[in-house]
This record gives C-alpha cells, sequence and structure tokens, in this order.
C-alpha cells in the first residue's frame, strides 16, 4: 500500500475540517445555551450523583467534554464549586463525551448526511442575516453540523483502506494481539493522537473510521483508552495558572482517568468478549465501530459506578499531590480558559464576575486599613499600614489590567448579546474600582503628610471623619454584596440609599468647618487636610454607587 506525505495532510486536512465543524457548532450552542449551562451548573450539583447527571447532560448537548471540564475548573478557581462536586461534574463529562461515538456511528455512516449537507447549510445561511440574535446562533449550529459531517465524509475517504491491504492488518493483528505491553501501546498512541487534535471526540471519530476500513476491534478499543487519558490534558492545561483548588480539581479528572485506564487494560479481552456477544460482528467487520462505540460508553459508565464512592479518596489523593503556595495563592491570574481548541468564551465570564467581587472585598478591606490607620498613634503601626496600603494599591492596578486584558480577549470571541452586555458592564465597574484604591491611598497619603508636619485632626475632626468612614465602609459591604449576589437579582435601592446618606453627611462636615474656620486656634493646615479626607470620601461613595450602577444598567439593558 502507498501512502505518502500527500496523504497524510489529506488526513490531516479532513480531520481539521471536522474539528472546525464541531468548533462551530459547539460554540454556536454556548451562545445558544450558555447562560443556561451556567445556571444548571451552580444549581444541580449538591451531590455527587446530581453532579454527575449535570456533567453528563452539558456535555451531551454542547458535544465537547473539553468546555465542560475548563467550565469545571472556572467554576472551582472561582470558589462556586467544591472538589467533590467537580468530581461529579468532571465524571458525567466522560459519559457525555461517549454521545459522539453514538451520532457518528448511528448517524455518520448509515445517512449520507454528507449528501444533504449543502441543503442544510443553505437553509442556515440565511438565518445568519437576520436581525433576531437567537437565529443567529441556531444558524451557526446548523452550519456547524453541516460541517461536521462534510468532515467526517472527507475523513472516510482520507483514511486508507486497511482491509484491502492484508499486509497492513496483519501487521496491526501481530501487534494487538501481544498482550498487555500490545494494549499499553496503542493506548500510548490514543493518548498521544487526543493531545495532539486537542480533541478526544475528533481522535474518536477518526479511530471509528479507522475500525470501518479494518482496524482490529482490540487496537481500537486500546486507542480509546488512550485517547480518555489524553482528554485529560485540556483540563490540566486549564489549571496551569488557575488556584490551588482549580489544580486539584483538573487532578481528579486526570486520576479518575488513568485509574479506569488501568483497571480496563486487565480486564479489556473479556470485555470485548461480552461486547462482541452483544454486538456480533458480520464478515465484513462493520458491527465494528458499535463494538467501539458501546466499549467507550460502556466502560466509562462502569468507571463512573466503581470511582463514584471513591469521590472523597480521589480528593484527597489530589490535595496531597498538588500542595498549596500559601499566600501566593491569591494572585489573580485570569488568562486560563481558552488554552484548548474550544474556547469556553461564554463560561468564562462566570470567573471574571468572581474575580470583579474579590477585587470589591479588596477595596473594602483597604477602606478599614485606612480607617485604622487615621486613628492609630503609633508611628510604627503607621508605617505598616501604609506600606500595605501601597501593596494593595499596586495589586488593584494589576488586577485591573489582567482582568480587562481577559475581558477584551474573551470579547472577541462570538458571545451571545448578554454575556456581551456583562463584560460591558464588568469593564466600567473594574475603573471604578481601581479608582477607588487609589483614592484610599491618597487619603492616606494625606493623613502621613499631616502627621510628618507633626499636626492632628481635633477631636470633633476624628469624630466627623469615623462617622463618614462607617458611612463609606456600609457603602462598600453592600457593593460588595451586590459583586456576589447574581448580578439579574441587585436592586439599587439600598446602594443609593447609603450615598445619599454619605452626600449629605458631607454637606453637613462642609457646613459645619466653614463655621469653625472662624474659632479662635483654628488651624488651616490640619483643615485643609480634613476638608480632602472628607471630600474624599463622597468620591468614594460616587463610585461605590457607579458600581452598582454598573450591574443594574447590565440588567436593565438585557
Amino acid at each position: 500500500m502507498e501512502f505518502g506525505i500527500f496523504d497524510v495532510l489529506r488526513i490531516i486536512g479532513a480531520l481539521g475540517f471536522f474539528i472546525y465543524g464541531m468548533k462551530v457548532m459547539s460554540e454556536g450552542l454556548q451562545q445558544v445555551a450558555g447562560a443556561k449551562m451556567r445556571q444548571v451548573l451552580g444549581a444541580m450539583t449538591n451531590n455527587r450523583v446530581t453532579g454527575v447527571m449535570t456533567g453528563f447532560m452539558i456535555t451531551a448537548i454542547l458535544q465537547s467534554s473539553s468546555a465542560t471540564t475548563v467550565m469545571t475548573v472556572s467554576f472551582v478557581n472561582a470558589g462556586l464549586l467544591s472538589l467533590v462536586e467537580s468530581a461529579g461534574v468532571m465524571m458525567g463529562a466522560n459519559i457525555g463525551t461517549t454521545i459522539t461515538g453514538w451520532l457518528v456511528s448511528l448517524i455518520g455512516f448509515k445517512v449520507k448526511i454528507a449528501s444533504i449537507a449543502l441543503p442544510i447549510i443553505a437553509i442556515g445561511f440565511p438565518m445568519m442575516f437576520v436581525r433576531n440574535q437567537k437565529l443567529k446562533k441556531w444558524a451557526e449550529v446548523i452550519i456547524g453540523f453541516a460541517l461536521l459531517f462534510l468532515g467526517l465524509a472527507e475523513l472516510k475517504n482520507a483514511v486508507p483502506d486497511i482491509k484491502g491491504n492484508p499486509e497492513v492488518l496483519s501487521f496491526l493483528t501481530e501487534f494487538g494481539g501481544g498482550g498487555f505491553l500490545s494494549r499499553l501501546m496503542f493506548v500510548g498512541i490514543g493518548t498521544l493522537l487526543t493531545i495532539v487534535v486537542q480533541s478526544s471526540s475528533a481522535a474518536m471519530t477518526l479511530t471509528i473510521v479507522l475500525t470501518t476500513q479494518g482496524l482490529p476491534i482490540d487496537i481500537a478499543a486500546a486507542m480509546v483508552l488512550g485517547e480518555n487519558i489524553g482528554t485529560t490534558i485540556t483540563a490540566e492545561l486549564a489549571s496551569l495558572v488557575a488556584n490551588t483548588t482549580a489544580k486539584r480539581s483538573a487532578r481528579i479528572h486526570s486520576l479518575f482517568n488513568i485509574i479506569g485506564v488501568t483497571w480496563m487494560i486487565l480486564i479489556m479481552p473479556y470485555f470485548l468478549d461480552l461486547l462482541t456477544a452483544v454486538f456480533p460482528p458480520p464478515t465484513d467487520g462493520d458491527a465494528n465501530k458499535f463494538t467501539l462505540a458501546a466499549f467507550h460508553t460502556g466502560f466509562n459508565l462502569l468507571n463512573v459506578l466503581i470511582l463514584l464512592s471513591f469521590v472523597p479518596w480521589l480528593v484527597k489523593t489530589a490535595t496531597r499531590t498538588v500542595k498549596s503556595r500559601g499566600e501566593d495563592d491569591d494572585e489573580y491570574k485570569l488568562e486560563f480558559l481558552d488554552k484548548g481548541i474550544f474556547a469556553a468564551s461564554e463560561f468564562s465570564i462566570v470567573e471574571a464576575t468572581q474575580e470583579v467581587a474579590k477585587f470589591g472585598r479588596i477595596t473594602l478591606k483597604m477602606s478599614k486599613m485606612l480607617s485604622e490607620f487615621s486613628n492609630t498613634e503609633k508611628e510604627k503601626k503607621r508605617a505598616k499600614l501604609i506600606s500595605k496600603l501601597e501593596k494593595f494599591e499596586e495589586h488593584t492596578d494589576e488586577m485591573e489590567e489582567q482582568i480587562a486584558v481577559f475581558l477584551v480577549r474573551v470579547s472577541e470571541s462570538r458571545l451571545s448579546h448578554t454575556s456581551s452586555l456583562e463584560i460591558t458592564g464588568m469593564l466600567s465597574i473594574i475603573g471604578d474600582l481601581e479608582r477607588i484604591a487609589d483614592i484610599i491611598l491618597r487619603m492616606a497619603r494625606d493623613i502621613q503628610r499631616l502627621n510628618k508636619r507633626g499636626l492632628s485632626f481635633n477631636k470633633r475632626q476624628k469624630d466627623n471623619l469615623n462617622k463618614i468612614s462607617l458611612e463609606v465602609d456600609e457603602a462598600l459591604r453592600i457593593m460588595v454584596t451586590n459583586l456576589e449576589e447574581n448580578w439579574t437579582k441587585v436592586t439599587i435601592d439600598e446602594a443609593r440609599n447609603k450615598e445619599n446618606e454619605i452626600n449629605e453627611t458631607k454637606v453637613q462636615l462642609r457646613k459645619e468647618q466653614m463655621k469653625s474656620v472662624e474659632e479662635p486656634g483654628y488651624n488651616v493646615q490640619s483643615g485643609i487636610i480634613y476638608k480632602d479626607i472628607y471630600s474624599g470620601y463622597e468620591k468614594l461613595g460616587d463610585h461605590i454607587i457607579n458600581v452598582t450602577e454598573g450591574i443594574i444598567g447590565e440588567k436593565l439593558e438585557v
């Protein structure tokens, strides 16, 4: 059999065609159902069993286990899922990804989808130009579906006929019948194939096509096991720059697949005999594709049933193997959600909102530190507090930049209208949060300048500043609560009332100061800084209400 570089390129091109079709279809489904999928993932993971069902359902709908696993790592990183809950979702995703094998086996070979692919595109194409955003996204789903099966048709034509070349078949059979080591070798090939194409579904499809061309079922099954290991690479890559908990979630996924593959390699001949009895292959070997699909589903189902009760052990093992980095683990590193072929842009917004809420909590902490700094008389403690505030402010500058870069990159993807509005709101919010941090540091430096001159505020001034400081802290607390809440449920009344209260206090303090200027012994220098401080608190109130308005603005525009 002659097989040159051009034939290799044909297979790679056909595989790319298939992957691109799946990518378009998957991204379209994410845009149509992304928000719902996020709600489902957050609401249906109370225990391991519902977690498995959720992972299965989301993966079966989106046709991308990569999207589900990356989304799960994102939720863990954002603190919305525990390790135990994420383990169930990952397991369910493994079962959900087997749907692709059945789809290809049942439809891709029996029904000549490729022959009606162009009419399908003809239906979807006009929908791309309508005003209705949802119809546009459905157009992508329809066109992606057609492209997927066009790619499958090309893949079938590009893959060499193994059955028609007895020498190749005998060579493969010789390797396939070599026992545990030969199975291990083909597991490695399957793993490598999945790592290269970054899609277990595409690797599985190629294996099914090879099976129809004469690849022995035991070799194909070993490759499928390897593809199960290869798919864990996506979650591992997604967690590389995430926090320790997200890394542990990805490690659980890897452990689950590696343990499952290990026990299945040992019993694979017996398991295949059982499946062959259920799906007896005819002389032309066409039933092998059904046997392979059944093997893929059966293995993942059994693995889930066996390891579901061992989830606590998997969590402990992942915790032991992925050590905490201590304080460094609180660093805000966001750029990790589009490491694979499938960019889960709709789902990455979940982590971004959590990072923005974390940003808000930092500003509240800075405000409390400012109050402590203002009231302490100890020079050493003052030096320590101002140093902390300077570090926090530098950190907020980096956070604003990281979050903004991340959001801009996500916005370049095809997003739903709701998600686009969320991103616009978040970009506005992080600007206000960074400004809050700037103002707090500036106020601390004003007080430091006063102290260095050997001056201080009188008791009345201190009491007034403490009063408006408490009001601002309460406004920040309301703001953080709103950021942590489901943004569609946020109302502005409480935040608006508190902002009005801060404004009224500022007006009252200004009037009082104007009267005190006429009093004997009034210190002009401390009075100027006093005015700067309470005016700074009023400015903080303006930016704080802007944050809630950014949340509400996103809600009202949907």
